[in-house]
């Protein structure tokens, strides 16, 4: 088997924690009508068409016409978006740096919009550190699209088999297989750790 020359991570729930229920939380208290905002308004799909490179006032406007009476919550996703980002998760930015100071080839490869991006590199200095980042936002590429991992391994010159992605949604972990590259699907550091070794990775 060829030896890992490239580590790809991605950074929403492995190098940094993401809870939209934070700030929501305190703007509709009510748990069954939070769950229900989320499934119908301000939902998954809706949101990562952001992630896809749609503007935030462009995604809002859409919104807000199908759902006016909660437009004050829906311009709430934006305004509060850095209270859903509130910690990094220690473990696998330490295991991170340490492949980094050991002289490994990391880079990152996110789902993430290009704007918020920007503001959490300044919040989290520690995304300076790895060679680079694929950002769906700016190349308007979403992962599990299988040209997004082609566009990262062309733009860092990864072999696709001695690549190895790291990434907390399985249908992620499975599209970067199926582009040649192998991959761990991350759980939490401890078991990050392990899947690295059994590709003869210590960190």
């Amino acid at each position: 088997m060829t030896e890992i020359r490239h580590i790809v991570f991605d950074i929403g729930m492995v190098l940094i924690h993401y809870d939209p229920n934070l700030p929501y939380a305190r703007l509709i208290p009510d748990a069954e009508e939070r769950r229900w905002f989320f499934e119908n308004v301000c939902t998954h799909d809706w949101n990562i068409e952001q992630d896809r490179g749609r503007s935030w006032e462009e995604a809002e406007e859409l919104l807000i016409a199908e759902h006016p009476a909660h437009e004050h919550n829906i311009r709430a996703f934006r305004r509060h978006w850095h209270e859903m980002l509130p910690y990094p998760i220690d473990g696998s930015v330490e295991i991170m740096n340490r492949l980094i100071a050991d002289g490994r080839d990391v880079t990152m490869l996110t789902n993430w919009a290009s704007d918020t991006f920007v503001e959490a590199q300044k919040r989290f200095t520690f995304l300076d550190n790895p060679r680079g980042v694929t950002v769906s936002g700016v190349v308007r590429l979403i992962k599990p699209d299988a040209r997004i991992y082609d566009l990262h391994a062309g733009t860092f010159g990864l072999d696709p088999g001695a690549t190895l992605f790291i990434d907390d949604n399985p249908k992620n972990v499975d599209a970067a297989r199926s582009a040649g590259w192998r991959a761990i699907h991350f759980t939490n550091p401890p078991a990050l750790k392990a899947g690295l070794a059994e590709h003869g990775i210590e960190a």
